[in-house]
């Protein structure tokens, strides 16, 4: 899989992560955050922080790393559970290490924020990133839910047009372009004349 298709999908995981939080999960995370993480959520949201404004710098932010910061700031102690729990073997741990201690994290910090950090590691390209991957996507105690189907964009249909007014439109566009035609026909005729003189 090539690097730009690998990075879409890991955004794609953690852009599902976030929609999958609740604005009570996002809020009780935000609630938990010392001063220096609450100072960066504020940065990022371009005032005090707040679920409304989170989820706004998230949009705006999809592909500029804001959301990836986001994820970071609001999970780090989930993160430094996760990382104290798996101890050496925190930088590789085994698919089995990583069950065993997720659900002390759901636990701890909820399931929207477990999800959250753990799909934050793999945007963040942790050398776990396929186990991680792999358990987002099958597990039963942490896995996303499916990707829910965006929907087309409406075709926008223009006013009504009954045939009378169509074919007046058509007759309309033909008496203009043989206009045109006769114009452009009486300015080669004089130019060939003035030529000729």
């Amino acid at each position: 899989m090539n690097q730009v298709k690998s990075r879409l999908q890991a955004l794609g995981l953690l852009d599902r992560a976030f929609a999958n939080a609740t604005d009570d999960d996002l809020s009780t995370a935000l609630a938990a955050l010392g001063e220096e993480h609450r100072e960066a959520i504020d940065q990022l949201v371009g005032s005090e922080a707040s679920v409304e404004g989170i989820r706004s710098a998230i949009v705006k932010g999809r592909l500029d790393g804001t959301m990836e910061t986001m994820a970071l700031v609001l999970t780090d102690a989930c993160l430094a559970d996760c990382i104290e729990a798996l101890g050496d073997d925190a930088d590789h741990p085994s698919s089995d290490q990583l069950r065993e201690v997720v659900p002390g994290l759901v636990e701890k910090h909820g399931l929207a924020i477990t999800q959250l950090m753990l799909t934050s590691t793999v945007a963040g390209e942790a050398p776990a990133s396929a186990i991680i991957r792999d358990l987002l996507k099958h597990d039963d105690v942490i896995k996303l839910p499916p990707a829910e189907p965006k929907p087309f964009s409406p075709i926008v249909k223009g006013p009504q047009v009954s045939d009378e007014e169509r074919a007046a439109v058509k007759a309309k566009r033909q008496e203009q372009k043989k206009k045109k035609q006769d114009d452009a026909r009486m300015r080669r005729e004089q130019a060939a004349k003035a030529r000729h003189r």
